[in-house]
């Protein structure tokens, strides 16, 4: 059957679609109103994502976003597993059809300017740079803006290729009818923190010297949100090059700047006066630990001794992003600092366990910080005491606002308390870490679920200040949604499903909430 027509009758027999992707690799159309599988789509309703793949291994690559879709494709990247080995998936972003499924085009960061269909036989730049967060699209100006990470092994790259370095940790912008690179911007040069680009940009029309800019505001792990034209990538707001520590681990290198916005949520050096703890004992293990360390300050490269990384990879800003608003021109934010501990490890062979201990028996489920196929393995966890509290003093989270054509952070207060994360449940306000993002309202209002403690919270976006609280049965670990009911009331869903990196407590919840009538 000709292309137009099996389009057209996709479309006559899902004129609606929802796209799922899956934890095996697929891409899954369902007919909104039902629930049926759209049979038009694709093969019998899906896509093979492990299609013209290298290293196929079940649990190597996977969407963990939702995608874009436009008028005419639906688009998809996917993550790969960081600190497993040298020899994952590609990173590869594929358009497809919105109706039929064929696939338009392949951006493959390893092999940027080959953006045709790859044919059957081929295969796609293995261990090439992903992108596991979240895409957005201005069809408008016919560009894709992908936030991209780096490759693997995060905290090592001697042997990265210069193609690889140009898109590793940046913000790349795709021809949405051909998938070639209109423009990229390198939030972080030669990346050893895993400080990939965790975030959605957000998209926005800003005031600047009296005329209207198209913007695109990207936060990152290390702290910076970057005000960039997305029409050109040039930078609104000042970006500088500042000179960053040196020193790498053997067969590596490190850059000699990095770049800083003026818009830096960048957090202060940490000395032996921050190191914290339950008591006096636990704050001078704490101070030793430091001192043990090698820490220059952000920047400070991994090392065999152990370097303090802060603001660690689970970022300041991490998958939530921001929330924006275009006729205020402010960002509404929730900067989280907390510090980890990198170390590397000699690797002899490809068979030991260096960091898990024992022999990688045959079959056996992915090795975390091993990096087969590298010289190093890698042992990262949280800078914490005996007790497992940060070693560093709070606040650890804040809400914070931020006036997106200056530069400004407005206000800064810290957020949310530790009754659900402390043996004893005393809500100490305290300000503790938040992974979900926040949603603004137009009325000036800000709704975050994501701090370890149970709450959903309100906030008024002029000051900062809480306006509501309300008690979740699980963890809210992802961004609310609002939206206007057919009876007129606004009403805000949230998901209480919890997370297990943060042990924040686990459900499957679904709460909405309706402001009261007549408001």
């Amino acid at each position: 059957m000709p292309a137009a027509a099996e389009g057209a009758r996709t479309v006559a027999e899902c004129p609606r679609k929802l796209f799922m992707p899956t934890a095996d690799g697929r891409l899954i159309a369902l007919d909104p109103q039902t629930g049926g599988v759209c049979t038009g789509f694709g093969e019998n309703g899906q896509i093979n994502l492990w299609a013209n793949m290298p290293h196929v291994a079940p649990g190597g690559y996977y969407s963990t976003s939702p995608v874009v879709v436009t008028r005419d494709l639906v688009i998809i990247g996917g993550t790969v597993l960081d600190n497993v080995s040298t020899r994952e998936p590609s990173g590869v972003i594929r358009a497809f059809d919105v109706n039929t499924g064929a696939l338009v085009w392949n951006w493959d960061s390893g092999n940027p300017e080959q953006t045709a269909p790859l044919p059957p036989g081929q295969t796609y730049t293995p261990n090439s740079p992903n992108s596991w967060s979240i895409s957005s699209v201005d069809e408008a100006l016919g560009m894709l803006y992908v936030p991209l990470g780096n490759q693997p092994p995060d905290q090592w790259g001697g042997r990265r290729s210069d193609v690889v370095e140009r898109f590793s940790s940046a913000v790349v912008a795709l021809d949405l009818r051909t998938g070639r690179v209109r423009w990229v911007f390198q939030t972080v040069h030669h990346d050893l923190w895993d400080y990939d680009v965790p975030a959605q940009p957000s998209l926005i029309d800003l005031t600047v010297d009296g005329r209207r800019v198209p913007a695109l505001v990207q936060p990152t792990k290390q702290g910076e949100l970057y005000v960039l034209n997305r029409e050109t990538g040039a930078p609104i707001l000042p970006v500088t090059e500042v000179a960053a520590p040196q020193g790498a681990a053997p067969g590596d290198r490190t850059a000699p700047t990095q770049p800083v916005s003026r818009l830096s949520y960048e957090p202060p050096l940490l000395t032996g006066a921050e190191m914290w703890g339950a008591t006096i004992l636990d704050q001078l293990a704490c101070r030793i630990a430091l001192r043990r360390l090698r820490y220059e300050g952000r920047y400070t490269p991994p090392s065999l001794q152990g370097s303090l990384i802060y603001p660690g990879n689970f970022g300041v800003f991490n998958w939530g992003g921001i929330a924006v608003d275009p006729e205020r021109q402010v960002a509404f934010t929730t900067p989280t600092y907390l510090a980890f501990v990198s170390r590397l490890v000699p690797r002899q062979d490809d068979t030991t366990l260096y960091v898990q201990g024992g022999n990688r028996p045959a079959g056996s489920l992915p090795a975390l910080g091993e990096n087969f196929g590298a010289p190093f393995a890698v042992q990262l966890h949280p800078f914490t005491s005996v007790l497992g509290l940060p070693c560093q003093e709070p606040p650890w989270g804040y809400v914070a606002g931020a006036d997106l054509t200056t530069g400004a952070i407005a206000w800064r207060h810290p957020n949310g308390t530790t009754r659900d994360a402390s043996p004893v449940p005393l809500p100490f306000a305290m300000g503790v870490p938040n992974l979900g993002g926040p949603v603004m309202t137009a009325g000036g209002v800000a709704f975050l679920s994501g701090t370890i403690d149970d709450y959903v919270r309100a906030y008024d976006v002029t000051h900062g200040r809480e306006i509501w609280r309300s008690r979740l049965p699980a963890g809210g670990q992802a961004t609310p949604m609002t939206y206007l009911g057919r009876d007129g009331r606004q009403y805000l869903v949230v998901v209480a499903g919890g997370h297990g990196s943060l042990g924040t407590r686990a459900g499957d919840h679904v709460i909405a909430y309706a402001l009261p009538r007549g408001s």
